[in-house]
Parts: C-alpha cells; sequence; structure tokens
C-alpha cells in the first residue's frame, strides 16, 4: 500500500553514511522534505543523481531537506552495501544524507517500489508530491517536466503543487 496524497510521512530512523543517525523527527522543521528511495548500482538512479545533488543545493537555502534511503538487499546486490554506499556518496558529492534500511521497514511503510522513487512532503510532512524526479532521465538537456522541482517550488510557495503525482520511473527494489 502506497502514501496517498495528504497522508502523513511514517517516522524512521537510519544510519547515515556519514556515521550519523537520521530520524524524521530531525527532519521537521523544514519548509519541505524530500524523501527519495535509491540505491548505487541502478542507471536511472545514476542518471538523476547529479541533479537530485542540484535540487537539494538549489533550495537547500530555502528550507528543503533531502534524503536517500538505500533498502536493496545487500547480499544479492553487494554494490548496494553500506560501504559501497560511502564511497558513492563521496564519489557523487552528495548534499544530502545518504541513509541504509537493512530492515526493508522504511520503503514497505512509503508503499515504495522503485528506485529512485519520491515523496515530497510539506513543513507539517503531509504528502504532497509522489513520483518521479523528471519527464526524462536519459536526456537532463531535453527535460520538459521538472516535476520535483515544480511540487518544491510550490511548496516552499505555500501552494499545492499542480502535479501531485506521477508514475515513478527506474528498477525495482531488491527485496530480501
Amino acid at each position: 500500500m502506497s502514501l496517498s496524497i495528504g497522508d502523513k510521512a511514517p517516522p524512521f530512523s537510519l544510519s547515515s553514511v556519514d556515521g550519523s543517525h537520521v530520524d524524521l523527527a530531525s527532519l521537521a522543521g523544514a519548509s519541505a522534505v524530500a524523501v527519495i528511495f535509491s540505491c548505487n548500482h541502478c542507471p536511472y538512479v545514476m542518471a538523476w543523481e547529479e541533479r537530485m545533488v542540484a535540487i537539494q543545493r538549489d533550495y537547500t537555502d530555502r528550507g528543503l531537506r533531502m534524503v536517500a534511503i538505500n533498502a536493496n538487499d545487500k547480499v544479492m546486490y553487494p554494490e548496494d552495501s553500506f560501504e559501497a554506499m560511502v564511497e558513492r556518496s563521496a564519489e557523487s558529492g552528495f548534499n544530502f544524507p545518504y541513509l541504509r534500511d537493512d530492515s526493508q521497514e522504511v520503503p514497505r511503510a512509503y508503499g515504495a517500489e522503485r528506485t529512485p522513487e519520491v515523496f515530497l512532503f510539506d513543513s507539517d510532512l503531509r504528502l504532497v508530491y509522489h513520483g518521479a524526479i523528471d519527464d526524462n532521465y536519459e536526456e537532463p538537456d531535453s527535460v520538459e517536466s521538472h516535476y520535483l522541482r515544480d511540487a518544491v517550488e510550490a511548496v516552499l510557495d505555500g501552494r499545492v503543487p499542480e502535479i501531485q503525482e506521477t508514475a515513478p520511473v527506474g528498477c525495482t527494489i531488491k527485496w530480501r
């Protein structure tokens, strides 16, 4: 069961690649919170990573807090291990916490199925957008609809996003 627009964000408490611990409560007070289910090996994630970093960079001063959560089975996909996540975060210049969920409870609570899959919440931690980052993972210069950016802009301006849901595009979460 996936979250519906208007639902409250399910809580989480996970370890970050920087050695810190991040929970939903630590994100409270942000103007907008983007929770993105991600991983290391998915070509869709790799194609969108630079845009994720750019979105966090462009909206940090306005109160956006983004986290990426990797819950993939690390036994079948060792490239998604915590150690590999530490390397990936450093190599890619992540400016947001990259979190590990070995229990796989968080994507189940959110109803996430893909990587990347975006859940954007307002300052009350109510879901306002769910889906893809934009409409073209392959060609950044050919993007016509900037779904996540547009939704963030709307939330930060106190508006309801015009587009609240799109189909997430990416690899399936690798369940145990």
